[in-house]
Order: C-alpha cells, then sequence, then structure tokens
C-alpha cells in the first residue's frame, strides 16, 4: 500500500469523479453455522491492479447497503468507486487529480445515507485538497482557510453527518495540523486541542482516526510533542473533552487512538500500550471505558486486537453498539470481528484470505443494518473488497 506524503507513519488509500458503472466480481460463500448468520460477498472493481498493494479496499457503509472506498490500478493511481446493494459499481476521480504514481483520488473516507461521499485527491503538485461528491456525480473541492500550498499540505475532509456537516483538518504552511468543520452554508470553524503543540507534523492527528455523528460531535486525535496519540471529543458546542486510556503507552506512535462515534455518544477506537500491543476499547457517553480484547488475539509487538503495521484500524460502531475491527493472532495474521454492545463475539474469515503476516481479514465499518465491510489481502499480497450481510437480508433478495 502506498504511503501519502503529509501523513507521517500512516498508510492511506484511496478515491474520487464520475465514471461509468462497472461490475463487481462477486462470490458468495455459505453462511456459517452459528447465531450470527451472515454470506460473505467478494467483489473487486474492474480496473483495479492486480499486484501486491494494489486492488480494491472498501471503506465505508451505510444503511441501504451502500458502499464506498478506494482502488489502485496497475499504475498505482488512486480512484474512488460507490457500490451500489445490487453490487453495481460506479467508478469516480476527483476533477485535478494528478495521474501519476501516488496520485489520484486518494481518500474516500465519508459518506452519509444521502450519499454524499467526501475524501481527498492528490494533484500533481503534491498538494491535497477537500472534494465532495453529491449522489449525481458532482464535485465541489473545498481548501481550508489557512491551509499551506506546498507539497505534502493542503485539506483532508475525513466525515460527513446526515446534516451536511463535514469534519476534517488542514496542514498549514509550517506543517502542523489543525481541525476543522463545515457546514452546508459554507461556513468553515477551526480548532485545536487544548495542550496540542504546533510543530511540524503535530496537532490535531490527520484523517483515519476520526468520526463525527448526527448531532454534530465530532471525534479524532492529536500528537503532543512527544508524538504520543491523544484522542478527543469535540461536542456540537465547541467544546473538547480529551480522552486517553489509562493503559496506553507514554511513548512515541503510542497512546490513544478515536476510530468511531454513534448517535448515542458511544465512542470506540484502540490503545498501544508499552509493549506496542494493541487493545480495542468502547467509551460510554459518560465516560466510563470498557477494554475489548478479541479471543486469540497476540500479544507480541503489532498483534493484538485492532492491531495494524499501518497504524490503519479503522474500526466501526453502529447506533446499535456493535463495533467491528481486526485482530493480529500471534502469527500477525489478520482476522475479522463483530462485538454486540452485550459483549458478545464472533470472529470471522474471508474464504481466500492469506495467512501471512499482516495479510488477512481486515473489516472497515459496519452500519444499522449490522452490514459490515472492508478488505482482504489475498497470498500475492492483492486487496479485495467484501461485504458481510446478515443472513436475513440475503434472503431478502435486497442485496448482491
Amino acid at each position: 500500500m502506498q504511503m501519502t506524503i503529509y501523513r507521517p507513519t500512516f498508510v492511506l488509500f484511496v478515491t474520487v469523479i464520475l465514471s461509468t458503472f462497472a461490475t463487481a466480481v462477486a462470490q458468495v460463500s455459505a453462511p456459517p453455522a452459528d447465531s450470527t448468520e451472515a454470506r460473505i460477498i467478494k467483489f473487486d472493481v474492474s480496473g483495479a491492479g492486480t499486484a501486491a498493494g494494489q486492488g480494491t479496499i472498501p471503506v465505508g457503509i451505510v444503511q441501504g447497503g451502500w458502499i464506498m472506498g478506494e482502488y489502485i490500478d496497475a499504475s498505482d493511481v488512486s480512484h474512488g468507486f460507490l457500490r451500489a446493494p445490487n453490487g453495481k459499481i460506479t467508478k469516480f476521480d476527483a476533477p485535478g487529480a494528478g495521474t501519476g504514481a501516488g496520485q489520484g483520488t486518494v481518500e474516500v473516507w465519508g459518506m452519509n445515507p444521502a450519499l454524499e461521499i467526501v475524501g481527498v485527491y492528490l494533484d500533481a503538485g503534491g498538494l491535497y485538497h477537500c472534494f465532495l461528491r453529491t449522489p449525481d456525480g458532482k464535485f465541489t473541492t473545498i481548501d481550508a482557510p489557512g491551509a499551506g500550498t506546498g507539497a505534502g499540505q493542503g485539506t483532508d475532509c475525513e466525515s460527513v453527518n446526515s446534516a451536511g456537516v463535514i469534519q476534517g483538518d488542514y496542514a498549514d504552511s509550517s506543517g502542523t495540523f489543525h481541525g476543522f468543520i463545515l457546514t452546508r452554508d459554507g461556513t468553515f470553524t477551526t480548532f485545536d486541542a487544548p495542550g496540542a503543540p504546533t510543530g511540524p507534523a503535530q496537532g490535531i492527528y490527520p484523517a483515519i482516526f476520526s468520526g463525527i455523528n448526527p448531532q454534530g460531535a465530532t471525534v479524532g486525535g492529536f500528537l503532543d510533542s512527544n508524538y504520543v496519540i491523544h484522542g478527543y471529543l469535540r461536542a456540537a458546542d465547541g467544546s473538547i473533552t480529551q480522552i486517553d486510556n489509562p493503559n496506553a503507552g507514554p511513548s512515541s506512535s503510542q497512546g490513544t487512538f478515536i476510530t468511531g462515534i454513534n448517535p448515542e455518544g458511544e465512542i470506540n477506537g484502540f490503545y498501544i500500550d508499552a509493549n506496542n500491543v494493541y487493545h480495542g476499547f468502547l467509551r460510554a457517553p459518560h465516560g466510563a471505558i470498557t477494554q475489548v480484547d478479541v479471543p486469540g488475539s497476540g500479544t507480541g509487538t503489532y498483534q493484538g486486537t485492532d492491531a495494524s503495521q499501518f497504524i490503519f484500524a479503522f474500526g466501526g460502531i453502529n447506533p446499535a453498539g456493535t463495533i467491528t475491527g481486526f485482530y493480529a493472532d500471534q502469527n500477525s495474521t489478520y482476522h475479522g470481528y463483530l462485538r454486540t454492545a452485550h459483549g458478545h463475539i464472533v470472529t470471522f474469515d474471508v474464504a481466500g484470505a492469506a495467512t501471512g503476516n499482516f495479510q488477512g481479514t481486515l473489516p472497515l465499518n459496519i452500519n444499522p443494518e449490522g452490514e459490515v465491510t472492508g478488505w482482504y489481502v489475498d497470498p500475492n499480497g492483492q486487496n479485495h473488497g467484501f461485504v458481510r450481510i446478515p443472513y436475513p437480508l440475503c434472503q431478502s433478495g435486497l442485496r448482491n
């Protein structure tokens, strides 16, 4: 997978502009015989590359089964896609996106139930721009006031709620990151976490670890002067609460990572302890934290629940409080999991997923109906998309 320029230590992927419909390559596996029967549909976007690090990478799923994400072609250029519940895929690229290796529509992070999509494109000069794609395929480029204009700087949109409020961040001319909220009427509100330093590559943490709920509460993270990660919750009124798991490690690249917030204000995430082992957690609206360690998680370096060699552990939470994510076992192979609000955990693997180091099944998001999307890595290192559908929805004929 490709590394972006202005996001040190993190891998960012792909996405966005209107194209034509492409047919998903769909294979259906038999549902497992357990209390949470589900069917897994595998798919690839036509035109996705087949080499290691290339392929199809779904990122989000909303009510109704609409999936958006990114794919990387054979030239290592990134593009976006939108997959309908019936399996039909629309490919798109943001106007102005570069066409060289490592460029393109490099991040498709957020989508709301109205199918408004936000993300990032990287232009030919190495500058990042936010985009908004409407359901009819029209694009708006968004550059935050104060965003730098040098290579590796610019604006990133990360999430959008049902009211059309966008959450994002930008890197200024000094390389410091700041958060912003953009309302549908065009009002920008910028913010910094209390105590966040202002040096290069410091400040509000860019992308991936973020979210916004229908009430306008947002979550994310910031880097301190020692490059330790801290989570934050920004309420709709602008007040900010710092979130730290008490068991998080105190060294560089360790700390507390927030990955989502639901309408009830429940927050999910993970932390990296002093031994670089990963642990998931769920934070209740009143602040109580429940640790989540999936049985079978490894206890070695870069293993554990929501562990990733890329520090790319999206993980999702739906209105019912069910969370999804992945864990790395003692062999550093990734497996998917679901945890209900009552603490029941189900693990799963996509047929065909490789079992080598940093390969396997990587769920990223879950919708209100309990459908999960993500990708899996095959033995050749290629990425493929999947959606895990609760069996009653499959029987209804509403999903393909």
